[in-house]
């Protein structure tokens, strides 16, 4: 058993974190901390979690996260990397959801955030918490970068095909959407039900934040910088993103279903469905899951990957409790093998 501490535990992936973590049979939730609702009863804030969870909310202390095994940050970017190397001295593992800790050029990283990285050293440190990828490294990690939702959904689907050098990365594409709790529990006229409900766009065309995590991660594995079109989209539902992923082959592409069938075979939370198949995000709604299907229209030389996850569990705190379970040497799927919720 270990005692577990959450940062910044107000917001959609905090809830997430709780929701997961107070069901893990490894886990004793110790500290849950909010500046904003110090004081507070956690299951006052969050109603579905009364019986479950009866921590309350306390401003954040580093001496008394440090009593903790690890700790997780569910907070806005610029938050994790002010306490993170307080608590690593201090033998406590951190496990970062934010993006502090996933671009390793700080430069870079300062350019897409607009502000100084004030630990730039700990960026050689943080290992990149995408288990299919790192799972070794995850292990004996002390820092954790857990992944961003849409850097999930897109490099599980890519990886496959640039790991055999079968795809030309010099011009991938990434068409994704997403579901309105990726913009973060947050008043804001853009998230109001009566501007998106009934109604879909692109945004972010010039470039979002998650681009350089995408290229760094996809240019990691093909030993080259690839080029990327990313456009995001917001949808009007709640959860899920859907990545549509697009690339030209190299070869006839006839072995592609089963290349995927073995890369991800013993992957718990990776599902390539049937030839033909169309994943919905429905089929992901509260799960760690990512499904994907491969397709070749009209047997031509485009690929099209259809990739989805629930943004707030594979493309957030599911993925983080994956992380720490395996830092702590748990089952991979320990407190994250429930069913995904239909309708």
């Amino acid at each position: 058993m270990i005692k577990v501490g959450i940062v910044g535990g107000t917001g959609y992936t905090g809830v997430e974190l709780l929701r997961l973590l107070s069901g893990h049979p490894e886990v004793k939730l110790a500290v849950i901390t909010s500046r904003s609702e110090a004081g507070l009863p956690v299951a006052d804030l969050f109603p579905n979690l009364r019986g479950h969870v009866d921590l309350v909310f306390s401003e954040p202390d580093v001496d008394v996260l440090a009593g903790c095994d690890v700790v997780f940050f569910a907070t806005p970017h610029g938050v994790a990397m002010n306490m993170a190397a307080q608590l690593v001295k201090q033998s406590t593992r951190v496990i970062d959801l934010g993006a502090d800790f996933r671009i390793r050029d700080a430069k870079l990283w300062e350019q897409w955030y607009g502000m100084a990285h004030t630990e730039p050293e700990m960026l050689s440190q943080a290992v990149y918490g995408l288990p299919e990828v790192n799972r070794t490294a995850i292990k004996s990690a002390q820092l954790i970068a857990c992944p961003g939702c849409y850097p999930t959904a897109v490099q599980l689907g890519f990886l496959p095909l640039i790991e055999k050098g079968l795809i030309d990365t010099h011009h991938l594409i990434a068409d994704a959407k997403s579901g309105v709790s990726g913009a973060g529990r947050k008043a804001s006229v853009g998230a109001l039900l009566g501007e998106v409900s009934e109604s879909m766009k692109a945004y972010a065309v010039a470039g979002h934040r998650h681009l350089p995590e995408i290229v760094q991660g996809l240019s990691t594995v093909a030993g080259k910088d690839v080029g990327l079109t990313f456009v995001p989209h917001l949808t009007p539902m709640i959860r899920g993103i859907h990545a549509t992923l697009y690339g030209k082959l190299k070869g006839s592409g006839s072995e592609l279903q089963a290349l995927y069938e073995e890369r991800y075979a013993d992957e718990p939370f990776v599902d390539v469905m049937p030839a033909g198949s169309h994943p919905e995000t429905r089929s992901v709604k509260g799960v760690n899951t990512c499904r994907i299907s491969i397709h070749i229209p009209q047997g031509g030389d485009t690929v099209v990957i259809l990739s989805v996850i629930d943004n707030l569990v594979k493309g957030a705190s599911g993925q983080a409790v994956q992380n720490m379970n395996l830092m702590f040497g748990f089952a991979e799927t320990a407190g994250l093998d429930s069913i995904a919720l239909m309708p």
